[in-house]
């Protein structure tokens, strides 16, 4: 088991090396410089948009407002409490702030991949309409690049068995036993059953869903956190100056922190926040593809707030608990940390408030997870591995119920970081499609 351990630490420094780091954040600039900033610049619009057409009568499956919370649902997971404790254990302060540089331009790329994913969409032998990477791959860049479209769809099906399933289920499964003295296989097992009552459902069970519980966890979560912040209020001026000046300089040892050098902030910061907010990785545009809506952009407009709302808003909340709290250099790390850190501010149910939203969100996690899964191997095999695939999908929960947490985490970032890469490729290609598409809908609402 360690030389597994020491093997996948190997190749997770390989994947989120400096060639790795640069193209994520390069793509995420060199699209928002093409856009001239228009994700920052319709960002308001944006909510009104997607508050105006929580219903839709357009051609799909289910609503823009069903297809973001279907993809927050899968972003939203134990990357917004435990990855960001993590990043700060292992970072220290100053990978927040690298994770929300990685926010801001990942806002272009959620946006990019959200309207390729509705040009490019196909609609399947069930009559369903399916997207994402290996669809505007093979049907924008053409057939001599197909072979990258099976690449991403490879690699998603199995990915989405890390970052999407036995991450969150082990997650979920360890904060229950540390609090509630449950055995974590208990907990894997209704995990599942409760996940299958939803995932055999099919796409339109997952979004109403995800509809309903994401928004009232997050809300909850953020509430929460405000609460802190508030009752520490000031005290926040020095936590922000902690963060943004740790991202430049090496953060000393101090308590149970054990130091950082700033390419340790860099790169834990922006690995935890693609984990976190996907962008780049190319799983979002696999739900934004089944949204009813003829029109790409807007799709993209709603899309991109995700990025928005998952890091700039949720992971910010955890951060600032974690660091006005001072939990950040007691050495604890993961959701360990994330408690550490609430229990301090509100002792006695601090703890509570952290496990209900890392059993939620990973929960929800789970859910939207299994869909890219599952639409990922469609792609490879067609309908006919639908069924088998949600029944594989159920049986990996208690196993990474019961599974170590630090072999699975390492597991996930290696299988994200190479996930990302032919959708990168396919992004930077087709970016005079996604600009010129942008450049009409500016000229058609001016």
């Amino acid at each position: 088991m360690k030389v597994l351990e020491e093997v996948l630490n190997q190749l997770s420094g390989l994947v989120w090396g400096p060639v790795m780091l640069a193209f994520l954040l390069g793509v995420g600039i060199f699209l928002m410089l093409g856009l001239r900033f228009f994700p920052w610049r319709y960002t308001i619009k944006a909510f009104v948009m997607l508050w105006k057409g929580r219903e839709s009568e357009q051609e799909g499956d289910i609503s823009p407002y069903q297809a973001l919370m279907t993809s927050l649902s899968a972003t939203i997971g134990t990357g917004n409490i435990a990855g960001v404790a993590t990043a700060i254990a292992l970072g220290g302060p100053g990978a927040v702030f690298w994770m929300w540089m990685t926010a801001l331009f990942g806002m272009a790329t959620k946006y990019a991949e959200a309207v390729l994913a509705v040009k490019y969409r196909e609609v399947d032998e069930f009559g369903q309409h399916v997207g994402g990477p290996m669809y505007y791959i093979k049907n924008g860049l053409g057939k001599r690049w197909n072979w990258l479209a099976v690449i991403f769809a490879l690699l998603g099906s199995l990915a989405a068995f890390g970052i999407g399933n036995m991450v969150q289920a082990n997650s979920v499964a360890d904060a229950v036993e540390s609090l509630f003295h449950v055995p974590v296989w208990q907990t894997g097992m209704v995990m599942t059953i409760l996940a299958a009552a939803v995932i055999l459902g099919g796409l339109g069970r997952i979004a109403a869903v995800a509809a309903k519980l994401v928004p009232t966890m997050a809300v909850l979560y953020i509430a929460s956190a405000l609460f802190v912040i508030a009752t520490n209020i000031e005290q926040v001026p020095d936590a922000l100056l902690l963060i943004v000046s740790s991202a430049f300089t090496e953060t000393a040892a101090v308590g149970g922190f054990a130091g950082a050098a700033v390419w340790a902030a860099i790169r834990f910061g922006v690995a935890r926040g693609v984990f976190s907010n996907e962008a780049g990785l190319g799983s979002a545009p696999i739900a934004h593809a089944a949204a009813k809506t003829n029109n790409p952009v807007q799709q993209g407009m709603v899309a991109m707030l995700g990025t928005f709302i998952d890091t700039l808003m949720v992971c910010t909340m955890t951060a600032l608990v974690i660091v006005l709290t001072g939990a950040w250099s007691s050495g604890e790390t993961g959701a360990a940390l994330s408690t550490l850190a609430f229990n301090t501010a509100m002792p006695g149910w601090g703890g509570y408030i952290v496990v209900l939203g890392l059993v939620v969100f990973a929960f929800t996690t789970l859910l939207g997870w299994s869909y890219y899964g599952e639409r990922c191997a469609e792609f490879l095999f067609g309908v006919k591995v639908i069924w088998p695939y949600r029944v594989l999908w159920l049986c990996a929960i208690p196993v990474g119920a019961m599974g170590k947490l630090g072999i699975i985490w390492l597991m996930a970032d290696v299988m994200n970081g190479l996930m990302a890469i032919p959708n990168l490729i396919a992004l930077a290609l087709l970016s005079p499609v996604i600009f010129k598409l942008t450049r009409e809908y500016i000229k058609s609402i001016a």
